[in-house]
């Protein structure tokens, strides 16, 4: 995927509401990390993260905000579906 596609396409997911499998709400994408010279989604930001995320152990970036590593992602559609076990 050509970087410029991968900067259309991570707009269109920010603020899009992150859920797992099961339909557990984890926040929204706040923004994503990317390696800047391949283009490469790494990992999304939460931002308003639920209360069901203070249970997991979930990666945190250096500002402390939330992160969830984007192989974890399984769909996005309405919602980013990720894969609970891939996280924790």
């Amino acid at each position: 995927m050509a970087s410029d596609e991968n900067k259309k396409y991570s707009k269109q997911i920010i603020s899009k509401t992150v859920v797992s499998k099961t339909g557990k709400r984890f926040g929204e994408v706040g923004d994503i990390n990317f390696e800047t010279r391949t283009g490469e989604l790494l990992q999304i930001v939460l931002k308003n993260p639920t209360g069901y995320t203070e249970d997991l152990e979930l990666e945190k970036s250096k500002a402390g905000e939330l992160i969830i590593p984007f192989s974890a992602v399984i769909a996005i559609g309405d919602f980013v579906v990720v894969a609970e076990e891939d996280i924790i």
